[in-house]
């Protein structure tokens, strides 16, 4: 699970919290430090460096991905004044699965409290539910409900008495290949990973309120490359998906129908908005590049826009959100990344999935570097709340033991033994005396 940064207290050192943000478009680094007597993370920093090497998500160039880390991880440090040595990276990419799966334990022939091993076990099971295939691995494991003899919407079972523990457990499988891609080209730029999170996932953490996330939201990251698609209910998340369609997609589209060069699209789609008035909708944009002349009508680029926004919100993400219940996305849609600076798309992705929508700055933007807190920055802070809850509840997000991602090729992610609320430190080992441990802490405790 998450190591905390710093290193021995007894000499002033920080206690750092640093999540790495790999994007298609920007790679993005934030820093937080903790605050020793409320345990809250405040952001000290952000670097960033353009992307290179990274496409749709992916990596495809190691030797420049690892170079813009490098650029990135050392803005940040510029920005702080400390060295940086462990990360917990966000990453994105396609074939990215959200299976949902149930598992049941026993607690007795008698009600007794539930605890850490039944959990565990519990957790285990719904995950031999769960068929992954050889090349791919399970990245996150996360409870979505428990029930206790039958009852149901149970956060966390831990010390509540009865006989029977059940849970749905969501998993996110991806490609072993795309998590160590990742950790080759973190670690290649010099520094540890201590975890890994989906961007949908830390995208949602960075900005959805507590009231969002509680009455059911669905949070919409649209990056460079991707789209990552969260849906919340209830304070946890019950969806998350990646979609290999972004920003870049309309720049082509742009560039494309209106023969014109991509760095010329990508700014002229900035600069129009999606409701334009019925004179400015007739204005032609005229303007050079290299020398030579272009000239397009407002309207025509509006359509273009319009086109590829109303595929990926009209068909691709509803797609995503088809079989879920209107009750867990009463509070519509919450859009951050790149794209959500079009003007007026709150108004056309309402109209488009009949559901508010509104534009989502990070939740701690008042407290980030001005210039670098805006919506393109959201899944960068949201690692570090990320981290957190991670910390305060070991079973919320339960990752793959990283050395076992290194090792292997193959199939099923082993998750990490969630530590115990007492100690914050990772529990390392495995194998059978693992278990027999397991065995004889459940014996202790039951007896």
């Amino acid at each position: 699970m998450f190591k905390r940064i710093s290193t021995s207290a007894a000499h002033g050192d920080p206690d750092l919290l640093v999540g790495l943000d790999l994007g298609t478009t920007k790679v993005s680094v934030v820093v937080a430090e903790r605050e020793s007597r409320t345990g809250e993370a405040q952001i000290i920093g952000i670097g960033h460096a353009p992307s290179s090497g990274i496409r749709k998500g992916l990596i495809v160039n190691l030797d420049q991905a690892v170079r813009s880390v490098q650029s990135a991880i050392c803005d940040a440090e510029n920005m702080v004044g400390l060295e940086l040595k462990e990360v917990t990276v966000a990453f994105s990419g396609s074939e990215v699965k959200s299976i949902r799966s149930k598992g049941m334990v026993s607690l007795g022939r008698s009600p007794r409290p539930v605890m850490q091993l039944d959990v565990e076990r519990v957790i285990e099971a719904a995950q031999t539910e769960v068929s992954v295939p050889q090349n791919q691995s399970i990245l996150h494991a996360i409870p979505v409900e428990y029930f206790l003899d039958g009852h149901g919407g149970i956060d966390d079972p831990s010390g509540m008495t009865g006989m029977r523990l059940e849970i749905d457990l969501q998993s996110v499988i991806v490609p072993t290949a795309v998590l160590q891609n990742v950790l080759n080209c973190v670690e290649r730029a010099g520094l540890e990973v201590n975890g890994l999170v989906i961007k949908p996932l830390a995208s949602a953490l960075g900005m959805l309120s507590k009231e969002e996330s509680m009455a059911g939201a669905v949070a919409v990251d649209v990056g460079g490359g991707t789209t990552g698609v969260a849906v919340f209910s209830d304070g946890r998340p019950k969806h998350l998906a990646v979609i290999p369609v972004g920003g870049d997609h309309i720049t082509n589209d742009v560039a494309s129908v209106l023969k014109m060069p991509l760095s010329k699209a990508e700014e002229i789609k900035k600069e129009v908005s999606l409701f334009e008035g019925a004179e400015s909708a007739e204005d032609v944009l005229e303007f050079d590049v290299r020398g030579r002349s272009y000239s397009c009508r407002v309207v025509d680029v509006v359509e273009v826009i319009r086109c590829r926004l109303e595929e990926l919100y009209s068909v691709l993400i509803r797609r995503e959100i088809s079989d879920l219940s209107p009750s867990m996305m009463s509070a519509g849609v919450v859009m951050c990344g790149g794209v959500a600076k079009t003007s007026d798309i709150e108004v056309l992705v309402s109209e488009l999935l009949d559901m508010p929508a509104r534009v989502s700055l990070p939740l701690d933007h008042d407290r980030m570097p001005p210039s670098r807190n805006g919506v393109e920055f959201v899944s960068a802070a949201g690692i570090i709340r990320y981290m957190i809850e991670r910390e305060r509840n070991p079973f919320r997000f339960m990752e793959p033991h990283l050395d076992s991602i290194r090792r292997q090729g193959h199939g099923r992610g082993i998750m990490e033994e969630p530590r115990p609320r007492v100690n914050p430190r990772v529990s390392s080992g495995g194998g059978l005396g693992d278990l027999w441990e397991k065995i004889r802490r459940y014996v202790d405790e039951l007896f």
